[in-house]
């Protein structure tokens, strides 16, 4: 069965993307520890929420419709059991940025609090992406690179 789903997923793809998010979420939390600027920290942050989520979409094979937080949810909630209030909150990511209307373009400045919540979703999300899964799916693509 993971020789079929092996089909689906671009291996390179996820490993790209939870590269990225594990690379930017630690230099959100370095940031942090350094004492920079919460906005900073917050759009650092940001960027490893978007690039964990989209690797859990590759992982699973699914494309989201777009890379904005309510679209990235709406793709995985059928996949992944996340929990009410972690989906809740990282949707509402996007009133923050403003980003489904262009005719009504808002960026809010994020505030301090929310430097830490970002920081936690990125580590609650961290959790859900299932490393048994991941070392399936790496076997299997071994597998099937011995068989070329």
């Amino acid at each position: 069965m993971m020789d079929m789903l092996a089909d689906k997923i671009n291996l390179e793809e996820f490993e790209k993307d939870y590269h990225d998010g594990k690379s930017y979420h630690r230099r959100a939390e370095q940031f942090a520890h350094k004492g920079h600027h919460f906005s900073l920290i917050f759009n650092i942050a940001a960027i490893a929420l978007e690039r964990y989520l989209v690797a859990l979409c590759d992982l699973y094979g699914i494309m989201p419709q777009n890379h904005n937080y309510t679209c990235l949810m709406d793709t995985l909630e059928g996949i992944i059991d996340f929990p009410p209030a972690l989906n809740e909150e990282i949707r509402s990511l996007d009133l923050i940025f403003g980003i489904c209307s262009l005719e009504n373009y808002h960026h809010g400045a994020p505030e301090s609090s929310d430097s830490k919540r970002i920081l936690s979703l990125c580590n609650e999300v961290r959790q859900l992406i299932d490393q048994i899964r991941i070392s399936s799916i790496r076997a299997a693509f071994e597998n099937n690179q011995g068989d070329l």
